[in-house]
Order: structure tokens, then sequence, then C-alpha cells
């Protein structure tokens, strides 16, 4: 119990944190075109767990293992924090249009199609991108650790990551997928954008090659692990406390772990893949605290 309470005040600090820097970075509702701003905000400011930002920090933490964080470093990782939020949000954005996934309710909300339109929702998908590059390329470190964030986030975020996952998911609805073909499309999908979000805390904190691989020997199996949740939570879980609609990916007929293992495999995938995120960490000592309290608080939520 300690541990999750631990966890959550942890997580709420660092919410708190990133959500202030969206709001600082994010266009006003004023700034022409004023309808496109006010619908960027609308999707990025609209709540939602911040565990991509969440990882960044506590990566960063890790990295520099116990020795404190420089002004700068510090700022970087609010810089790179936000960007995984804002390449989140717009994939969000477009996984929401009638085109992929036509759903009408994010976060406990009506979807950005849905409370705008169709073309609008497109658009601030494609305002989002850039600036989330655009914060990683000011980031106020040494230019070296600029260009390695910018080359790890930009294949995280494209076909070989996140959007080529999303491509895997569109082909495969109504189709049988074996559990390697749902772990690949899973740890493109959801998973690429977490572990990148781990690795920049690492690069912006100067972590070595070999704390670099300790934190993406954790992400991968946090970053499925997260995915497991999700499926796990479609068919237990009601919509509103997703805040999205729930039994969607049953009823629009798309593989998943439980689909495919049944709902008690799914939940000892689950553990063994905590127990592996958390042996990953042992390298790291007591640095890595605030990694091994998030790996509770993704396997743990309920929602």
């Amino acid at each position: 119990m300690a541990n999750k309470e631990q966890s959550q005040q942890w997580l709420e600090q660092h919410i708190e944190r990133v959500e202030r820097v969206l709001e600082q970075v994010m266009p006003q509702p004023t700034v022409v075109p004023a309808s496109l701003h006010e619908a960027m905000r609308y999707a990025v400011l609209g709540g939602g767990k911040r565990v991509r930002a969440a990882l960044v920090y506590a990566a960063g933490e890790a990295a520099v293992q116990g020795s404190e964080l420089s002004s700068a470093q510090a700022k970087a990782l609010d810089h790179a924090a936000a960007a995984v939020e804002l390449i989140h949000a717009y994939s969000l954005v477009h996984d929401d249009l009638p085109c992929m996934d036509d759903d009408d309710l994010r976060r406990g909300r009506p979807t950005v199609h849905v409370a705008y339109d169709e073309a609008t929702a497109m658009l601030v998908g494609d305002a989002l991108q850039p600036l989330a590059f655009e914060l990683v390329a000011n980031m106020p470190v040494a230019p070296a650790l600029v260009i390695q964030a910018v080359a790890a986030l930009s294949k995280a975020a494209g076909s070989q990551g996140m959007v080529g996952g999303q491509a895997i998911d569109c082909a495969s609805v109504d189709k049988q997928l074996n559990l390697e073909q749902l772990r690949q499309m899973h740890s493109l999908k959801t998973g690429a954008m977490l572990e990148v979000s781990v690795l920049l805390g690492g690069i912006v904190a100067g972590a070595s090659s070999a704390t670099r691989q300790q934190l993406i020997d954790y992400a991968k199996a946090v970053g499925l692990a997260f995915q497991v949740v999700d499926d796990i939570l479609d068919v237990t879980a009601d919509t509103a406390t997703l805040g999205k609609t729930a039994g969607k990916d049953a009823a629009d007929n798309k593989p998943t772990y439980v689909s495919i293992m049944g709902l008690a495999q799914s939940k000892q995938l689950l553990a063994d893949l905590k127990d592996q995120a958390c042996k990953a960490l042992l390298p790291l000592g007591a640095g890595a605290h605030s990694l091994a309290l998030l790996a509770d608080f993704i396997v743990d939520r309920d929602h």
C-alpha cells in the first residue's frame, strides 16, 4: 500500500510539472489561427495519465544515479516530457478519427473530431507533431545529445515505431494474429513511444551506453505491460472508469492479449513483465526508485 501511495504522490507531482510546461508551450487560443490552437489545447490539456512524461523524468533521475540534475538538464527533461506527450496526443486524435478507430469518447470527453470536425482533428495532429520536435531541438544540452534525441524520437514515432504499429493494427481487424505477431504490433504501436520516453530521459542526463541499455530493457517490459493492462481493462472495466469506450476491441474484432491468451494467462504475463522490469533496474541502484514505482503504477492501474 505504501508503494502505491508513494507512486501516486510522485506521479501527481510530475503530472503537475508537465502540465505547467504544456500550458506554456501550447499556442494561446487568441493566436491566429485561433480555432486550430483552441482545438490543439483541447486535445493536449484535457487530462491523461502522463505516463510517458513521467517515464522521461524518472529515467533522468535514474541515469544520474543519485547526483543532482543541472538546471539545464532539468529544463531539457521538461522539453522531452512535453514532446512525448504532444506526440501521444496527436496519435490519439488521429486514432479516434472515423477512418481509423472511429471513437467518440477520449479521456471522458468528446473526441476532437466530434468536438470540432474531422478536418480540424487532422490538422491538430499535423500541428502537434512538429511542435514536439521543436521542443526537442531546443533542449539546452549538448548538440550531440539533441541530435540523438531527435533521431530516437523520429524513429519511435514513425513507420518503424508508432505509426507502423497503427498500420499493422488497421490491417489486422477481422484477422487472426498469433502471439508473436500481436507482440510485434504492440511493441511498435504502444511500446516504441514508451521506450523512447525512457531513452530520452537517459540521453538528456548523459547516461552511458550500459545505463541506456538497462533503461531500454526496463522500457521494453513496461511498454508491453502497458498494452496488456489496456487489453485486460477493455474487458474488465466500464466506459466511465476508462474514459473511453469499453469493450471496443472485442466489438471491432481486434486481436488482443485477452482474445488470444485468455484473461488468466494475460494476468500472468503481466506479472512476469513486471518482474522483468524490476530486474532490469537492479544495476541502476536506488536512483531507479521512481522507475520502479512507475512499473507498479502501470501494472496496477485501473483505467
